[in-house]
């Protein structure tokens, strides 16, 4: 079969491969995957931003959906022909997460591989099913920043009908947060720096819009759209850089999930986030229990990924240049 491996950093050294099939081991499944989608920790780990010391060969990607082509000895739960998603964090399956759970990411390292290749081997624990309504290449955004931004808005933020969401930028992460946001009754501002996204971003419900180009002190903006009071929450995916003024645009009390790190420059105040009671919280994706939990309410209220682009298999560097560019609307596909 073939496969896209690390021997080298960079995306240009991406190389695709033939590798030998898998075969399943007791309680395993192998999975045949027609769907794959990128995340900007896709692009560090290829580019050795995400561990330089990363050992190599190794396969990137973490998210994609596939069907079950064969059983190992034991396995109960699943039959060949069922479409399944691998859960992103392989051995974190309900409950708070700890050290040796969160090692069992994949995707980034020999240890757990990734999935960018056309199958692989699985847990029969560590997979879910594809909700009907959705095609395999709209369940293969899922695994990592839809579950991301629900856990940070649902489980951490404990959102609530008539709760004010800042979500920041127009990525996978942010487009999720804002469709889960306004499936549970929230306001939701938003921000990005084209008025074109903009456009994009309330057509899917964004009650307020702001380009930060323009209103640069974004984050006073903010507080005059919600009267001083500030947002209860902010979807924090940029990282230092934009850190103080989430800080500033979150009311006191409020909760600030930090979840990227797009922008490195930039120095933090923590002052104002204890002056204000802020409660900042590191999101890392989420369990398999809040995955599920994730699946009914998106089939009860039929959501949809927003896909921006799909690419082939073989074309899956270019899909890493263009999740570099920033040029992305929600998220990266690659197909089969």
């Amino acid at each position: 079969m073939l496969a896209f491996q690390i021997n080298e950093f960079g995306i240009d050294k991406l190389a695709m491969v033939e590798v030998g099939d898998p075969e399943p081991s007791a309680n395993e499944v192998v999975v045949r995957f027609d769907a794959w989608s990128l995340n900007y920790r896709d692009v560090m780990v290829v580019e050795g931003r995400y561990n330089p010391r990363m050992k190599v060969p190794a396969t990137p990607l973490s998210d994609g959906a596939g069907e079950i082509v064969a059983i190992g000895e034991g396995v109960s739960k699943w039959q060949v022909g069922q479409r399944v998603m691998p859960i992103m964090v392989q051995r974190w399956f309900d409950g708070e997460p700890d050290a040796e759970s969160s090692r069992t990411a994949i995707g980034a390292g020999a240890i757990w591989d990734g999935i960018l290749r056309e199958k692989a081997a699985f847990d029969e624990n560590a997979i879910v099913t594809v909700p009907e309504y959705l095609s395999q290449t709209e369940a293969a955004t899922l695994p990592c920043a839809a579950l991301t931004a629900w856990n940070a808005l649902v489980v951490s933020g404990k959102l609530k009908a008539g709760d004010t969401v800042l979500t920041l930028g127009s990525g996978g992460v942010s487009v999720a947060a804002l469709q889960i946001a306004k499936a549970m009754g929230a306001r939701v501002i938003a921000t990005s720096s084209s008025d074109a996204k903009l456009d994009k971003l309330r057509s899917l419900g964004a009650d307020e819009t702001i380009n930060y180009r323009e209103h640069e002190q974004w984050d006073t903006r903010v507080m005059e759209l919600t009267n001083k009071r500030g947002v209860d929450h902010v979807v924090e995916v940029g990282g230092s850089g934009t850190l103080i003024r989430s800080v500033n645009a979150a009311r006191i009390g409020g909760h600030v999930a930090m979840i990227g790190a797009l922008e490195t420059s930039g120095d933090f105040d923590p002052v104002r986030a204890f002056m204000k009671a802020i409660r900042l919280q590191g999101i890392f994706v989420g369990s398999k229990k809040m995955f599920a939990d994730m699946l009914k309410a998106y089939e009860a209220n039929k959501i949809r990924p927003v896909i921006d682009r799909e690419f082939a298999f073989e074309d899956s560097r270019a899909a890493f240049d263009h999740m570099n560019s920033g040029a992305h609307f929600g998220k990266i596909v690659i197909k089969r």
